[in-house]
Order: structure tokens, then C-alpha cells, then sequence
């Protein structure tokens, strides 16, 4: 009980951070910094595709109604994520985790493996929101640039947010 009470606290807390990152820190128009997708990777397994959808929804819609300029941005572009995050774990880091529905660590999955994964979501994530924020009036190299400087940053710092928030098993 005591780890999903620390994991429900880290991830509103996440979701806070989320907030002050896109009021204080614009990086410009190339870069978009996110960490919702790396949190919605690290959900527990034992919800279901639905509940992690709900939970998205809730996480994208405060950061969209508190910070972003477009309501609905995020919630349009994390929802996909969260409907594909099961099949991306089973795709990159095996079907055993499903199926015992127990946390991926990097220890026992490796950098190399979580960083596909994390890559694929990102991927997903970041062309919904560039090609809806863009809305055809930005030239294709401007949007391509900005997925890739996006992507790369990102990749980063989900890095990060997946280390904080899958548990370490050397304890």
C-alpha cells in the first residue's frame, strides 16, 4: 500500500512540475518539453487500458486548463498514448510483465529497451501535438525540426521522470 501511496503522490506531484515547466521555461519554438508520456508509460500494469485513459485525460486537461494555451492540446495527443502503452511494453519490453502485471525497472530491462519505448511514445505524443498545434499553417521543415529537437530533449528528460517513478529493486 505504502509504494502506490508514494506513486500516486510522485505522479501529482510530476503533474504540478508539468504545470510550472510550461508557464516558466519556454525553450522556444523548436522545443516542446512533455513529461507526461514517460508518466503514463510507468502507470501500474494492473490498470486497464481504460483507467489509464482517465487518467491521462485528467493529467493532460490540468496541465492544458493551467498552463498551455489551447485547451484540449495534450489531452488530444496523450490519449493515443495511453491507449498504446500496453502493446509497446509488450512489444519492447516483453509480455511476461503484462501478464504478472509487475513494474519494468531498468536493472531488469535495460536502458536500451525502456528507451525504444519511451522513443515509440514520445514518437506518437509529440506528431499529434505538432501536427495539431501547427494546423497547416507552419512549412513541413519547421514541424519536422521541431519533432526531432523535441524528441531529443524529451527522450531525456523521460529518462529522468521513468527512473523517479519505477521502483528500484536493488533495496
Amino acid at each position: 500500500m505504502k509504494a502506490a501511496q508514494n506513486f500516486n503522490i510522485l505522479y501529482i506531484l510530476l503533474v504540478v512540475c508539468q504545470i510550472v515547466l510550461c508557464n516558466y521555461s519556454p525553450l522556444g519554438p523548436y522545443i516542446t518539453l512533455s513529461m507526461l508520456p514517460a508518466m503514463i508509460l510507468c502507470l501500474p500494469l494492473k490498470n486497464s487500458n481504460i483507467m489509464c485513459m482517465l487518467i491521462a485525460f485528467a493529467s493532460a486537461l490540468a496541465v492544458d486548463w493551467m498552463s498551455e494555451g489551447v485547451l484540449g492540446l495534450n489531452v488530444a495527443a496523450l490519449l493515443p498514448v495511453a491507449l498504446t502503452r500496453k502493446t509497446v511494453i509488450r512489444i519492447f519490453l516483453g509480455e511476461d510483465l503484462i501478464n504478472r502485471s509487475e513494474m519494468f525497472t531498468f536493472r531488469k530491462n535495460g536502458a536500451v529497451k525502456i528507451s525504444a519505448a519511451i522513443l515509440t511514445l514520445y514518437a506518437i505524443y509529440l506528431g499529434i501535438y505538432i501536427f495539431l498545434d501547427g494546423a497547416g499553417t507552419r512549412p513541413l521543415w519547421f514541424d519536422l525540426t521541431r519533432f526531432g529537437a523535441s524528441l531529443a530533449t524529451n527522450w531525456l528528460l523521460a529518462l529522468l521522470i521513468t527512473g523517479i517513478l519505477t521502483p528500484d529493486d536493488r533495496k
